[in-house]
């Protein structure tokens, strides 16, 4: 499981926002007190004093009753803070630092462990980033209705499109629950509007729920990306290649609507290196398209069509266009 870089990078940024917030409130309360009782603002002082004569000592050779003094000296400053902060009305407790996170202080890390709190901005990253994926809030495997599907057989494909949608259904769920090292690839391909960028999501939900890194996007844009990377299109070359390395790198790469980008000798190049980079470094891909393989094979090079062929478990979707059902009913 590794972490998008790009998402960690703005869950840190959530972070230190919200650091800063937590300690202009501090600020404002140490100000308060200051302007209520001066003399803290002293003691403050030599509290500090203390604590960096401590450890110039700490580090030196001094005998052991000098560090013993220091920390006596810094008890007694404290006890005098805690009555001065009485006195001028404030509960001793009031200056206290309050973190958001008790157990990494709001660093974001535990030793060089990333911390529960920063893992939760991170999914919130996640999930924004996937938000256009998500874009109706309903894509779960629980909202998905197989009732759409005709159960009458296909003479073509000896089942019913229900029949068949039921097996692709199950194994997306099954995909899901056991999504690690081991998983296929997946390709889904068929008609527009049955169900391949829906299960996707739901795919994508559960997954990015674990832990793993999932990037979405259609195959138009990542294809951008790639030439924004490789011709220096944009203002900022390091972003347009760490949106490349984002696609290389993720755990699960959901690869949408293959086919209806613009097919050139670039892309065709650009979709080789993604695939093969991504089955060399094990890291799992879902690529959908409603062409056939047949379509697929006319326009993509014999090399791209092995390692799909090949290296990705191929779902056909069928049925009647599903959103056309929905806006009849």
């Amino acid at each position: 499981m590794s972490l998008d870089r790009k998402l960690l990078a703005r869950a840190k940024d959530v972070l230190t926002e919200k650091r800063k917030i937590r300690d202009d409130h501090y600020q404002r309360r140490l100000d308060k007190v200051y302007s209520v009782a001066p003399r803290l603002r002293a003691l403050d002082n030599e509290i500090r004093g203390t604590m960096a004569d401590l450890f110039r000592v700490a580090l030196g050779s001094s005998a052991e009753d000098q560090v013993e003094e220091i920390r006596r000296r810094n008890l007694e400053l404290q006890e005098d803070r805690r009555g001065e902060l009485l006195r001028a009305g404030f509960s001793e407790n009031y200056l206290d630092e309050e973190f958001m996170c008790p157990d990494c202080h709001d660093t974001g890390y535990i030793g060089t462990g990333i911390c529960d709190c920063l893992l939760k901005l991170y999914r919130d990253e996640q999930k924004e980033s996937l938000s256009s994926l998500f874009k109706l809030g309903c894509e779960t495997f629980d909202s998905f209705d197989l009732s759409y599907y005709d159960d009458m057989p296909d003479p073509e494909a000896g089942i019913s499109p229900r029949r068949t949608m039921e097996i692709i259904y199950e194994t997306c769920i099954e995909y899901s629950r056991k999504y690690g090292q081991k998983s296929m690839n997946l390709f889904f391909n068929g008609a527009p509007g049955l169900g391949k960028t829906f299960l996707s999501a739901c795919i994508a939900r559960v997954v990015s729920e674990k832990g793993n890194s999932v990037v979405y996007d259609t195959a138009g844009s990542v294809f951008a990306k790639f030439e924004d990377a490789k011709f220096m299109r944009t203002g900022d070359p390091d972003e347009a290649r760490g949106e490349v390395r984002r696609c290389l790198e993720c755990d699960l790469l959901i690869l949408d609507d293959l086919g209806t980008e613009m097919t050139t000798a670039f892309t065709i190049s650009a979709l080789y290196e993604l695939i093969n980079t991504r089955l060399m470094t094990n890291r799992k891909t879902i690529v959908s398209s409603n062409l056939t393989l047949d379509e697929l094979r006319r326009r993509y090079s014999e090399q791209i069509m092995s390692r799909l062929e090949g290296e990705y478990q191929i779902l056909t979707f069928r049925g009647d266009d599903v959103r056309k059902k929905k806006n009849m009913l």
